[in-house]
């Protein structure tokens, strides 16, 4: 977390809010707390409001207003509780339709709280009422753009389907541009994505930035010809997680503050019960030990910065999941992320090694390099799986590799040949991921922990379609 501004106490010295970051990089957003020393608001809470609590009691203030920039797609908010736990006025767009009350805000609705004022300014695009919020009693000093004006880049415009895409990919476009001509070029930029979501249309660039420099450098207001804006964004465009379907529905109906406690213990029988049923066991340990000695039908989701997206993206959503680590703490972090993006029942959970959990129930398969893929390549019964993204996969594959997509491979294990199958991605973790779903299928599998700029180094020949 982070704190940007200072307390000036004297009387002909401007008023300059403080603003602290709350960032949440396994999903690459950000939420913000800004105060006046007494009084504060935030914008774009994450479900686990125990950190805004906790940075607002550190910081001295009290929350009076709870402030969405839009309905997220990515992400369950915390905003509705949030609001409820503080007594906070919760700001939504009046016409987004939710299920709860809020302070409904519009274009150029003013918000004062203590020395704080907000102005809530339209920006349409990345859904089509998103607001932008500029923080400054007189001239703003800050924006909160939410998924419009992101660093170098601006919020994907498809999440709310093809129908939409065209009409909001133009509205993006001038959304963007309206902030960079009616702000200053020194007001701070406070984006919620673009740090690694999803949600970005494009890779952003830096940490922190400025209306001026946005003018000079922001996609959108860079590209002079509307037409060639849509054209390039919409072009451009990858797939994003399947969980994002669920994320807008359970942001509309106000969710309730995630629990933390442990779901229950489950013992060795019952681990291998549930295994046996299809259900998701979810081994959280790093990924080479997991090949090395896991409890065979487990799946390896290694817990890092892309546990809860790449889980929440190829586990079928409303599979029964169970959780194994090597301690409470650790499921304890896992049920963290998991309650993000509105997972919030897991059906239990086991710690120990998997020597202790099931002796007689181990397996493993091999890790390689791309240097050993070629090795192994000429061999009969090896077959290469790439399980990257489909605009990875046409940018640049391995000549004769076959191609499902990791998020479709539970689904289609029975479309590969009977062979070794040597799967890779990008770097290794939905690689992992694959591998253990390929052994949990009974599949002969060896899992390429490696990076893919090094395929050309070990001599594979690669094509792009």
């Amino acid at each position: 977390m982070t704190a940007a501004g200072a307390h000036h106490s004297a009387a002909d010295e401007p008023f300059v809010p403080t603003i602290v970051t709350i960032e949440t990089p396994s999903l690459g957003d950000r939420s913000y707390l800004a105060h006046d020393g007494e009084v504060a608001v935030v914008v774009d809470p994450q479900r686990d409001i125990d950190r805004v609590l906790a940075v607002a009691e550190a910081e001295g203030v009290r929350i009076t207003h709870v402030l969405e920039t839009h309905i997220h797609n990515d992400y369950v908010t915390g905003g509705h509780a949030l609001a409820q736990a503080t007594g906070a006025h919760y700001v939504v767009a009046e016409h987004d339709e939710v299920s709860f009350a809020r302070l409904a805000a519009a274009d150029r609705t003013t918000m004062r709280t203590g020395r704080l004022v907000v102005t809530a300014l339209a920006t349409p695009g990345h859904t089509p009422h998103h607001l932008a919020y500029a923080l400054g009693a007189g001239p703003p000093v800050a924006v909160f753009t939410g998924g419009s004006m992101l660093f170098g880049a601006v919020g994907r415009t498809d999440l709310l389907g093809p129908e939409l895409t065209d009409e909001l990919t133009r509205a993006q476009y001038r959304s963007v541009r309206r902030l960079a001509a009616e702000l200053p070029p020194d007001v701070a930029v406070y984006p919620t994505h673009g740090f690694g979501s999803f949600c970005s249309a494009t890779p952003t660039t830096g940490t922190t930035s400025t209306i001026g420099q946005e003018s000079l450098c922001n996609v959108a207001t860079t590209t002079e010809n509307e037409d060639v804006f849509v054209e390039r964004l919409v072009g451009g465009l990858g797939v994003y997680p399947r969980y994002y379907a669920h994320m807008a529905p359970a942001n509309r109906s106000g969710p309730v503050a995630p629990r933390f406690e442990l779901p229950q213990v489950v013992e060795r029988d019952e681990l291998l019960h549930r295994i046996a049923g299809g259900e998701w066991v979810v081994d959280l340990r790093e990924r080479r030990a997991f090949a090395r000695t896991h409890v065979a039908g487990t799946i390896s989701v290694e817990l890092g910065e892309l546990f809860a997206t790449f889980l929440g993206w190829t586990m079928t959503w409303g599979t029964s999941l169970t959780l194994v680590g090597d301690t409470p703490a650790v499921v304890a972090r896992a049920q963290r992320e998991l309650v993000r993006i509105g997972i919030d029942e897991v059906a239990g959970h086991a710690t120990g090694q998997p020597e202790d959990l099931a002796r007689d129930q181990l397996a493993s398969y091999g890790v390689a390099t791309f240097a050993d893929l070629a090795r192994a390549a000429g061999r009969r019964d090896v077959a290469i799986l790439d399980v990257r993204r489909p605009e990875e996969w046409r940018e640049q594959h391995i000549v004769g590799a076959l191609y499902i997509p990791f998020y479709e491979l539970e689904e289609r294990v029975d479309e590969l040949p009977d062979a070794e199958i040597w799967v890779h991605c990008a770097g290794g973790f939905r690689a992992s991921i694959s591998a253990s779903i390929l052994d949990r299928a009974g599949r002969r599998t060896v899992l390429v922990d490696d990076d893919f700029g090094k395929v050309a180094e070990a001599g594979l020949p690669t094509t792009s379609d």
